[in-house]
């Protein structure tokens, strides 16, 4: 089975786009669809997935008859902005930059608009099916056109005109006034809703908003007909433009692919297209460019703004011998830098890939919303036919009957619940990347939301993983003594004393003689003394008297001729934020539990340091799996955060598994959050992130239905009117919106 992501277009709201993901899942030949709204996108798992494309635009064209499929390298100009950062400004055809567009040998883009194959659409479909070209043959989009409000500001005088006239008196005025209002805002509307009928679909927002605003007319209430017609227009309008500012704003946050690379070819310097730079090519990175590609400094020094990856404010110096990420802004200086990852393997490409998907992956209560809109229209469009007969059979009021009814049809459609849960965690997820907080799933965000005990592994995750001098215990002569005989070592402990020395300006002299022992250390003659330099079994053999201390690290016990002068301590690096993060958690009633490989003393000293209280230490990747399972057994849903490769069978055991972007490849892979920061503050904050989402996902629902539910007991009581029935729709819909985005800017 083959697995690819196309960009459907032309989907006018989230219920719809659930309704064709229904009918795709439903074909013989399709493994898997999903339809992703907050991106457009379709996933589809099929044997051949190209050649099912015109079959599937068809069964989504019973549905929405404008939809038109296309594969997501096609995408047109408005779908992604890439911005290369052309040192020289834009294309010279007044086009922005993007990666579909051809380049000839001025650099100028040929203007091969993808969405038009040779002949005509890049769908494969006949352009008279779908869409007209226009003279520049771009395809020809029934929203951008539905995105004027000037139908509407028309509208909305004309309904205000209908209004004045019928208070003076002027009814066939009135009444003429409101037809014309109707006619340019419900055309469009009703004309959906007759093809939609044509093809057996009564249960579609197009034609029970037609039925509803029609029968007002036939009623007698020609400018409440209008005024629903224009409110529900003035919601969807507003509606889709916040859809279409928070999908912007988080795709083009996290879309930073480079369309071309700057490629350093001898003496010159040529622009190719980011995809065909293969590693160990050279790319040139000016002041104020962004970093194409990852790779390592070759030649120049700057500062690199990493905060459109790891969201980290201060930018950070790059050197020679560096490696960088691409999608960091370089600052100040010129930078050569050598590719070592493709675009398809680079970090701005891993970024979209974990975002789309994430994006994909629909969480519990997403699920349960869809199902729950099959049934709810189907009941609520019963309860409207019910209440407009049976109460008019008995009391002969069939117009007050039939308006309530009419009523119930306006609020009837779930779009409100339908696209506000997924848009609440498409925003969770954007509001993470902002922050380096990679959420791979609304799953794995609706299960954070749970956690209530976060274990962690120790080096890398709590510590930094790197070997640093913390101590000298007896004379200051111990560095220059110890690094003296330790500079020929390649042990980690011996390299960490070496750098302290260097750094400290220190001169190191060779050793006359020098033996390396095994598990033990150095023993060497320096000026003619012997100095022997490790840990306590080494001077308990050369019988040394010393006095042994607890001390968090390894200590590197230094005699000279045969007596004890001091020790140097050599330890990893608590992080920073360590010990905030663990009060963090505790404070929002989550406990922090450590799991390491590493030595008990070890482990205990970093722990009391972070402020964590319980400890299992000397544990096989096995074994921590083990206690994971036990804890999990114990307090319920767990998050374990890990960086090794040893940490990927827990960090798929877990409920939640958390890598650290520092990490290694295994563990990210295996992880449902990526921390690109690497600092554990992270943890607590993805945790309020995900907790949050939740929240405003079931603030929608609750508030979605107690109002759909207050107006439909109003209006059976007949105090409702179509208007506040079109509050209860739109509005709502538009109110679940905003209030799902507002993550964005928290």
């Amino acid at each position: 089975m083959e697995k690819k992501v196309y960009i459907i277009d032309n989907l006018d709201c989230a219920n719809c786009a659930s309704k064709i993901e229904a009918k795709m899942n439903a074909h013989p030949q399709v493994q898997e669809a999903t339809i992703t709204f907050s991106t457009r996108q379709l996933r589809l798992t099929a044997e051949d997935p190209d050649a099912l494309i015109p079959e599937l635009q068809e069964l989504a064209r019973t549905v929405e008859s404008e939809a038109v499929i296309y594969p997501r390298e096609k995408a047109p100009e408005k779908e992604h902005s890439h911005k290369h950062h052309h040192h020289d400004g834009d294309c010279c055809c007044g086009q922005e930059h993007h990666e579909h567009h051809d380049h000839d040998e001025d650099g100028c883009c040929s203007h091969a608009h993808p969405h038009h194959d040779e002949d005509g659409c890049g769908c494969g479909h006949d352009h008279s099916d779908h869409h007209e070209d226009d003279h520049h043959g771009h395809g020809h989009h029934p929203e951008e056109e539905n995105d004027s409000p000037k139908p509407l500001l028309i509208g909305g005088v004309l309904f205000a005109a209908g209004l004045v006239l019928e208070r003076l008196g002027f009814g066939w005025l009135s009444m003429g006034v409101c037809l014309i209002a109707y006619i340019l805002l419900g055309w469009e509307v009703v004309q959906t809703a007759l093809k939609n009928l044509v093809k057996g679909k009564m249960l579609d927002e197009s034609f029970l908003m037609a039925l509803a605003s029609i029968g007002a007319f036939f009623i007698g209430n020609a400018p409440e007909g209008v005024g629903v017609m224009l409110f529900y227009r003035v919601g969807e309008y507003f509606e889709h433009k916040a859809v279409e500012r928070s999908r912007s704003q988080i795709m083009e946050a996290v879309d930073l692919r480079p369309e071309v690379v700057h490629l350093v070819d001898g003496e010159t310097v040529r622009d190719i297209p980011a995809e065909d730079a293969e590693v160990g090519n050279l790319v040139l990175v000016r002041p104020g460019d962004r970093i194409p590609l990852d790779g390592i400094v070759v030649s120049g020094e700057s500062r690199i703004d990493t905060a459109p990856i790891t969201g980290e404010p201060v930018p950070v110096r790059a050197a020679v011998g560096d490696s960088v990420i691409s999608g960091c802004v370089n600052t100040v200086g010129q930078l050569t830098v050598r590719v070592e990852k493709p675009l398809a393997e680079s970090m701005v490409t891993r970024i979209l890939d974990s975002v789309e998907n994430a994006a994909a992956s629909k969480p519990k209560i997403d699920r349960f919303i869809t199902r729950f809109a099959r049934i709810y229209t189907p009941v609520v469009v019963s309860i409207a036919l019910v209440t407009a007969i049976v109460p008019s059979l008995f009391t002969g009021n069939w117009s007050y009957w039939v308006y309530t009814a009419l009523t119930f049809l306006v609020m009837s459609c779930p779009c409100a619940l339908v696209l506000s849960v997924p848009l609440a965690f498409f925003a969770g997820i954007g509001a993470g990347s902002k922050k380096g907080i990679l959420f791979k799933g609304g799953q794995s965000m609706e299960a954070m939301g749970k956690v209530k005990t976060v274990v962690a592994d120790k080096t890398g995750t709590i510590t930094k993983g790197d070997f640093n001098l913390q101590k000298i215990e007896g004379s200051q002569d111990l560095l220059a003594l110890c690094a003296s005989c330790e500079q020929q070592s390649t042990h980690p402990i011996a390299a960490s004393i070496v750098a302290a020395a260097k750094e400290q300006g220190l001169e190191l002299k060779l050793p006359e003689e020098l033996e390396e022992l095994p598990g033990r250390g150095i023993r060497a003659v320096l000026n003619g003394r012997e100095i022997l330099c490790g840990n306590a079994r080494l001077l308990k053999e050369k019988r040394v008297a010393f006095r042994d201390a607890q001390a968090y690290g390894t200590k590197v016990l230094v005699a000279v001729d045969g007596v004890y002068e001091g020790y140097l301590l050599i330890a990893d690096t608590l992080k920073p934020g360590a010990e905030s993060a663990v009060r963090q958690l505790r404070d929002s009633g989550i406990e922090t539990v450590m799991l390491t490989g590493d030595a008990e003393d070890a482990a205990q000293a970093v722990a009391g340091m972070a402020g964590i209280r319980e400890v299992h230490a000397g544990l096989l990747p096995h074994q921590k799996l083990e206690h994971l399972q036990a804890i999990r057994g114990e307090k319920g849903a767990v998050m374990y955060v890990g960086d090794g490769i040893n940490d990927a069978p827990v960090l798929a055991g877990a409920d939640v598994g958390a890598a650290m972007g520092s990490g290694a490849d295994a563990a990210i892979e295996a992880a449902d959050v990526v921390f690109m920061t690497s600092d554990v503050e992270a943890v607590p904050q993805s945790l309020r992130i995900a907790k949050q989402t939740a929240r405003i996902a079931w603030q929608n629902v609750v508030f979605a239905l107690a109002i759909k539910l207050a107006v439909m007991i109003l209006g059976l009581f007949g105090y409702a009117s179509m208007w506040m029935a079109v509050f209860a729709d739109s509005g709502v819909a538009m109110l679940c919106v905003l209030n799902s985005i507002r993550l964005l800017y928290k």
